[in-house]
Protein backbone atom coordinates (compact mmCIF):
# COMPACT_ATOMS: atom_id res chain seq x y z
CA UNK A 1 0.00 0.00 0.00
CA UNK A 2 1.45 3.49 -0.93
CA UNK A 3 2.26 6.06 1.48
CA UNK A 4 0.39 9.53 1.14
CA UNK A 5 3.10 11.81 1.66
CA UNK A 6 4.72 12.99 -1.24
CA UNK A 7 7.09 14.98 -1.97
CA UNK A 8 7.67 18.43 -2.75
CA UNK A 9 8.45 17.79 -6.27
CA UNK A 10 5.50 15.67 -7.32
CA UNK A 11 2.46 17.13 -8.29
CA UNK A 12 -1.04 15.02 -7.02
CA UNK A 13 -4.05 14.85 -8.24
CA UNK A 14 -7.26 15.64 -5.67
CA UNK A 15 -10.17 13.66 -6.69
CA UNK A 16 -13.48 14.92 -5.81
CA UNK A 17 -16.53 12.47 -3.51
CA UNK A 18 -19.63 13.85 -2.35
CA UNK A 19 -21.79 12.04 0.08
CA UNK A 20 -25.41 11.87 -0.89
CA UNK A 21 -26.75 9.13 1.25
CA UNK A 22 -27.88 10.01 5.10
CA UNK A 23 -25.11 9.33 7.34
CA UNK A 24 -26.96 10.28 10.51
CA UNK A 25 -28.65 13.48 9.06
CA UNK A 26 -31.32 15.48 11.31
CA UNK A 27 -31.78 18.23 9.12
CA UNK A 28 -32.98 18.70 5.55
CA UNK A 29 -30.08 20.79 4.37
CA UNK A 30 -27.09 18.85 4.78
CA UNK A 31 -27.75 16.43 1.58
CA UNK A 32 -28.41 19.14 -0.33
CA UNK A 33 -26.38 21.21 0.74
CA UNK A 34 -23.08 19.04 0.28
CA UNK A 35 -24.25 18.72 -3.70
CA UNK A 36 -24.37 22.67 -4.33
CA UNK A 37 -20.68 23.02 -2.36
CA UNK A 38 -19.67 19.70 -4.45
CA UNK A 39 -20.60 21.65 -7.60
CA UNK A 40 -19.16 25.03 -6.54
CA UNK A 41 -16.06 23.28 -5.99
CA UNK A 42 -16.54 21.58 -9.46
CA UNK A 43 -16.94 25.34 -11.14
CA UNK A 44 -13.50 26.62 -9.20
CA UNK A 45 -11.42 23.45 -9.83
CA UNK A 46 -12.63 21.36 -12.73
CA UNK A 47 -13.11 17.93 -10.89
CA UNK A 48 -16.03 15.88 -11.61
CA UNK A 49 -17.39 14.75 -8.27
CA UNK A 50 -18.04 10.88 -7.93
CA UNK A 51 -21.61 10.24 -6.16
CA UNK A 52 -21.99 8.24 -3.18
CA UNK A 53 -25.10 7.46 -1.37
CA UNK A 54 -28.86 7.96 -2.30
CA UNK A 55 -30.42 10.81 -0.27
CA UNK A 56 -33.28 10.09 1.79
CA UNK A 57 -35.49 12.05 4.92
CA UNK A 58 -34.01 13.74 7.66
CA UNK A 59 -34.79 11.62 11.04
CA UNK A 60 -34.25 12.44 14.45
CA UNK A 61 -33.22 8.92 16.19
CA UNK A 62 -29.82 7.27 18.44
CA UNK A 63 -26.47 6.59 16.94
CA UNK A 64 -27.59 2.68 17.63
CA UNK A 65 -30.43 3.43 15.02
CA UNK A 66 -28.65 5.88 12.95
CA UNK A 67 -25.64 3.75 12.20
CA UNK A 68 -26.93 0.84 10.88
CA UNK A 69 -28.94 2.65 8.58
CA UNK A 70 -25.53 4.70 7.36
CA UNK A 71 -23.61 1.21 6.62
CA UNK A 72 -24.29 0.73 3.24
CA UNK A 73 -23.20 4.91 2.61
CA UNK A 74 -20.46 4.41 4.89
CA UNK A 75 -18.95 1.55 3.81
CA UNK A 76 -19.57 2.80 0.18
CA UNK A 77 -17.19 5.96 1.01
CA UNK A 78 -14.56 4.22 2.47
CA UNK A 79 -14.17 2.05 -0.23
CA UNK A 80 -14.21 5.43 -2.26
CA UNK A 81 -11.77 6.89 -0.99
CA UNK A 82 -9.15 3.80 -0.08
CA UNK A 83 -8.99 3.46 -4.07
CA UNK A 84 -8.09 7.28 -4.52
CA UNK A 85 -5.18 6.85 -2.21
CA UNK A 86 -4.41 3.64 -3.96
CA UNK A 87 -4.06 5.27 -7.36
CA UNK A 88 -1.61 8.15 -5.38
CA UNK A 89 -4.51 10.90 -5.88
CA UNK A 90 -5.89 12.39 -2.90
CA UNK A 91 -9.51 12.86 -1.51
CA UNK A 92 -11.06 15.65 -1.30
CA UNK A 93 -14.59 14.83 0.18
CA UNK A 94 -17.67 17.01 0.33
CA UNK A 95 -20.00 15.30 3.21
CA UNK A 96 -23.53 16.13 4.52
CA UNK A 97 -22.56 15.00 8.07
CA UNK A 98 -19.73 14.44 10.53
CA UNK A 99 -20.56 11.30 10.86
CA UNK A 100 -18.79 10.54 7.08
CA UNK A 101 -15.52 10.56 8.94
CA UNK A 102 -16.22 7.15 10.43
CA UNK A 103 -14.88 6.11 7.28
CA UNK A 104 -12.50 8.03 6.46
CA UNK A 105 -10.34 8.07 9.56
CA UNK A 106 -9.63 4.79 9.68
CA UNK A 107 -8.27 4.82 6.08
CA UNK A 108 -6.22 7.82 6.92
CA UNK A 109 -4.54 5.83 9.74
CA UNK A 110 -4.17 2.56 8.28
CA UNK A 111 -2.22 4.36 5.17
CA UNK A 112 -0.59 6.78 7.59
CA UNK A 113 -0.43 6.54 11.17
CA UNK A 114 1.80 9.87 12.12
CA UNK A 115 -0.88 11.88 10.25
CA UNK A 116 -1.94 15.26 12.01
CA UNK A 117 -6.05 14.87 12.04
CA UNK A 118 -6.70 18.94 11.67
CA UNK A 119 -10.50 18.70 13.17
CA UNK A 120 -11.98 22.09 12.59
CA UNK A 121 -14.82 21.65 14.35
CA UNK A 122 -16.84 23.83 16.84
CA UNK A 123 -17.56 20.92 19.14
CA UNK A 124 -15.36 17.87 20.16
CA UNK A 125 -16.74 15.45 18.64
CA UNK A 126 -15.74 12.87 21.32
CA UNK A 127 -18.93 11.31 22.55
CA UNK A 128 -18.80 7.55 23.04
CA UNK A 129 -22.31 5.48 23.75
CA UNK A 130 -21.53 6.21 27.25
CA UNK A 131 -21.13 9.63 27.32
CA UNK A 132 -23.24 11.42 24.45
CA UNK A 133 -26.07 13.19 26.07
CA UNK A 134 -28.01 13.58 22.15
CA UNK A 135 -27.19 10.27 20.78
CA UNK A 136 -25.86 12.07 17.84
CA UNK A 137 -23.86 9.98 15.70
CA UNK A 138 -21.78 12.92 14.46
CA UNK A 139 -20.62 13.90 18.01
CA UNK A 140 -18.90 10.50 18.59
CA UNK A 141 -16.91 10.23 15.33
CA UNK A 142 -13.49 11.30 16.91
CA UNK A 143 -13.73 8.84 19.70
CA UNK A 144 -14.92 6.03 17.35
CA UNK A 145 -12.13 6.67 15.12
CA UNK A 146 -9.51 6.88 17.98
CA UNK A 147 -10.71 3.52 19.52
CA UNK A 148 -13.07 4.88 22.51
CA UNK A 149 -15.43 2.90 20.49
CA UNK A 150 -16.11 0.48 18.38
CA UNK A 151 -18.24 1.30 15.12
CA UNK A 152 -17.80 -1.28 13.30
CA UNK A 153 -15.89 0.85 10.33
CA UNK A 154 -12.29 0.60 11.79
CA UNK A 155 -9.94 2.97 14.35
CA UNK A 156 -6.35 3.59 14.04
CA UNK A 157 -6.00 6.96 14.69
CA UNK A 158 -3.61 8.28 17.26
CA UNK A 159 -5.16 10.82 19.32
CA UNK A 160 -1.99 12.66 20.17
CA UNK A 161 -2.28 13.36 16.54
CA UNK A 162 -5.56 15.19 16.76
CA UNK A 163 -5.69 18.72 16.72
CA UNK A 164 -9.27 19.73 17.01
CA UNK A 165 -9.73 23.63 16.24
CA UNK A 166 -12.16 26.48 16.88
CA UNK A 167 -13.99 24.29 19.81
CA UNK A 168 -16.55 25.85 22.20
CA UNK A 169 -19.09 23.49 22.99
CA UNK A 170 -17.75 20.86 24.73
CA UNK A 171 -19.80 18.09 27.35
CA UNK A 172 -18.06 17.90 30.60
CA UNK A 173 -17.78 14.13 29.74
CA UNK A 174 -16.37 14.60 26.61
CA UNK A 175 -13.69 17.24 27.71
CA UNK A 176 -12.54 14.65 29.89
CA UNK A 177 -11.91 11.93 27.83
CA UNK A 178 -10.22 14.63 25.23
CA UNK A 179 -8.29 15.37 28.09
CA UNK A 180 -7.15 11.89 29.19
CA UNK A 181 -6.43 10.59 25.69
CA UNK A 182 -4.34 13.54 24.68
CA UNK A 183 -5.70 15.60 22.08
CA UNK A 184 -4.71 18.96 21.37
CA UNK A 185 -7.70 21.12 21.77
CA UNK A 186 -7.15 24.92 20.25
CA UNK A 187 -10.03 27.57 21.46
CA UNK A 188 -11.11 30.00 18.85
CA UNK A 189 -9.32 33.03 20.78
CA UNK A 190 -5.76 30.98 20.33
CA UNK A 191 -6.34 29.73 17.04
CA UNK A 192 -3.66 31.31 14.05
CA UNK A 193 -1.45 30.45 11.57
CA UNK A 194 1.36 30.72 14.30
CA UNK A 195 -0.50 28.75 16.51
CA UNK A 196 -1.37 26.24 14.30
CA UNK A 197 1.51 25.72 11.65
CA UNK A 198 4.09 24.90 14.37
CA UNK A 199 1.62 22.20 15.72
CA UNK A 200 1.56 20.33 12.51
CA UNK A 201 5.16 20.14 11.58
CA UNK A 202 6.37 18.83 8.93
CA UNK A 203 4.15 16.07 9.19
CA UNK A 204 0.72 15.50 6.83
CA UNK A 205 -2.23 16.35 7.39
CA UNK A 206 -5.48 15.73 6.75
CA UNK A 207 -8.02 19.09 6.91
CA UNK A 208 -11.41 18.06 8.24
CA UNK A 209 -13.99 21.51 8.39
CA UNK A 210 -17.38 21.51 9.65
CA UNK A 211 -19.04 24.79 9.25
CA UNK A 212 -20.20 25.28 12.12
CA UNK A 213 -16.80 26.27 13.59
CA UNK A 214 -17.33 29.95 11.92
CA UNK A 215 -19.34 32.44 13.56
CA UNK A 216 -23.24 32.10 12.49
CA UNK A 217 -23.89 34.58 9.38
CA UNK A 218 -20.91 33.22 6.94
CA UNK A 219 -22.23 29.75 5.97
CA UNK A 220 -25.08 28.06 7.63
CA UNK A 221 -24.49 24.77 9.55
CA UNK A 222 -27.41 22.58 11.95
CA UNK A 223 -25.68 23.25 14.70
CA UNK A 224 -24.55 26.88 14.62
CA UNK A 225 -23.15 28.48 17.82
CA UNK A 226 -21.69 31.98 18.60
CA UNK A 227 -17.82 32.57 19.31
CA UNK A 228 -16.59 31.21 15.91
CA UNK A 229 -13.86 31.77 13.68
CA UNK A 230 -13.89 33.77 10.17
CA UNK A 231 -13.81 32.64 6.28
CA UNK A 232 -10.46 34.88 6.76
CA UNK A 233 -9.06 33.10 9.62
CA UNK A 234 -9.25 29.52 8.08
CA UNK A 235 -7.74 31.21 4.85
CA UNK A 236 -4.40 32.20 6.28
CA UNK A 237 -4.06 28.93 7.77
CA UNK A 238 -4.88 26.91 4.97
CA UNK A 239 -2.23 29.78 2.54
CA UNK A 240 0.66 28.42 4.96
CA UNK A 241 0.11 25.01 4.96
CA UNK A 242 2.51 23.51 2.45
CA UNK A 243 0.66 21.54 -0.41
CA UNK A 244 2.86 18.87 -0.40
CA UNK A 245 1.73 17.70 3.17
CA UNK A 246 -2.21 17.71 2.69
CA UNK A 247 -2.88 14.17 2.62
CA UNK A 248 -6.83 15.11 2.08
CA UNK A 249 -9.73 17.00 2.79
CA UNK A 250 -13.25 17.05 4.36
CA UNK A 251 -15.80 19.50 4.25
CA UNK A 252 -18.91 19.29 6.19
CA UNK A 253 -22.52 20.42 7.55
CA UNK A 254 -23.16 23.15 5.15
CA UNK A 255 -26.79 23.54 5.77
CA UNK A 256 -28.70 25.00 2.44
CA UNK A 257 -31.16 27.24 2.84
CA UNK A 258 -33.18 26.45 0.15
CA UNK A 259 -33.00 30.01 -1.40
CA UNK A 260 -30.66 30.27 -4.34
CA UNK A 261 -29.67 33.50 -3.77
CA UNK A 262 -28.51 33.20 0.30
CA UNK A 263 -26.96 29.86 -1.04
CA UNK A 264 -24.84 31.15 -3.46
CA UNK A 265 -23.63 34.08 -0.72
CA UNK A 266 -22.73 31.08 1.72
CA UNK A 267 -20.74 29.24 -1.11
CA UNK A 268 -19.20 32.48 -1.55
CA UNK A 269 -17.45 32.53 1.89
CA UNK A 270 -17.03 28.76 1.88
CA UNK A 271 -14.76 29.08 -1.53
CA UNK A 272 -12.98 31.97 0.18
CA UNK A 273 -12.15 30.09 3.00
CA UNK A 274 -11.06 26.71 1.33
CA UNK A 275 -9.60 28.13 -2.17
CA UNK A 276 -6.13 28.16 -0.64
CA UNK A 277 -6.89 23.99 -0.70
CA UNK A 278 -7.87 23.40 -3.89
CA UNK A 279 -6.19 23.24 -7.11
CA UNK A 280 -6.27 25.27 -10.07
CA UNK A 281 -9.18 24.67 -13.11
Amino acid sequence: MKDFFVSKEQIVAFELVVSQGRIADRSGGAIPGAALTAAAIRDVTGLTPVIVGTASAPKIDDWSSSLPKAKETLQALQRTVSDILNRGDRPLVVANTCSASLATLPIVAKRNPNAVILWIDARGDFNTPQTTESGYLGGMVLAAACGRWDSGLGSGVEPTNVMVVGARDIDPAEEELLRQSGVRVVPPADVSPQKILPMIGDAPVWIHVDWDVLEPGYVPAAYAIGGGLTPDTLRAIFELIPNHQIAGIELAEFESSGDPVKDAASLDHLIHAVSPLLPAK
